[in-house]
């Protein structure tokens, strides 16, 4: 599991072509703030009420889960390839679970994955995901930024996006600033420390078996 760090430790974003590139502060792992936020101007003064939920399953679902995750995340990537897919087909399918996906950003190249997902809409999006997880190990070990920013949108063009589109979405830097804020707000008011984890029914919970997460929806639906 990834952990995340005080938003006050956050760096200014850098925009060079072709992409955002951001600088991190210290060694490791560390969470990337947005466009134009720097350490005297704090989320809470930014507007994120035009960043869209990604929301798969019915609007009604008895149950609702909210996954936090980062594209760069292993454990992220594990669960998509391995819970997910029986959480989709027997749960969200099924109408028993409405599924709310919010990204996380450790690094600049999640927030770029991001940004690549987001670029397809709320009709790509899911798909667009499942191929950033399916070839993360690939992507994120591509080299230098420029190269993992071409592998990124060799994946966007897989999924029928254009080179315009691409560049478009990349260099949005209010998009950037906005998605930063949002999930800030979105992780402090969730208290998440680290990916993936999961708001169940406003109880949050940390990555776990498939067997474990289906009991705990089990008992939330057997209450609805």
């Amino acid at each position: 599991m990834k952990r995340l760090i005080p938003a006050a430790l956050l760096a200014i974003v850098l925009v060079a072509g072709g992409g955002w590139w951001l600088m991190n502060q210290g060694a490791g792992q560390s969470a990337v703030p947005a466009g134009a936020l720097d350490a005297q101007e704090s989320a809470e003064d930014v507007d994120t009420s035009s960043i869209i939920e990604m929301v798969q399953g019915a609007a009604d679902a008895p149950v609702t889960v909210i996954e936090y995750a980062s594209y760069t995340c292993p454990h992220c990537a594990n669960f998509h390839a391995n819970q997910y897919k029986d959480l989709k087909s027997d749960y969200i399918d099924t109408g028993k679970v409405k599924f709310i996906f919010r990204e996380v950003y450790f690094d600049r190249y999640g927030l770029w994955a991001s940004m690549v997902a987001r670029c397809g809409g709320t009709e790509r999006f899911f798909g667009i995901t499942d191929l950033i997880f399916k070839g993360q190990q690939s992507w994120v070990s591509a080299g230098e930024p420029a190269a993992i920013v071409e592998e990124l949108r060799k994946i966007g063009r897989l999924a029928g996006l254009n080179n315009d589109q691409l560049e478009s979405c990349l260099q949005d830097a209010d998009q950037a600033q906005t998605l930063v804020a949002w999930y800030q707000k979105n992780g402090e008011a969730d208290e998440i420390t680290g990916t993936p984890s999961f708001i169940i029914d406003g109880e949050k919970y940390s990555n776990m078996p498939w067997n474990e997460f289906k009991s705990v929806l089990d008992e939330k639906l057997g209450d609805a």
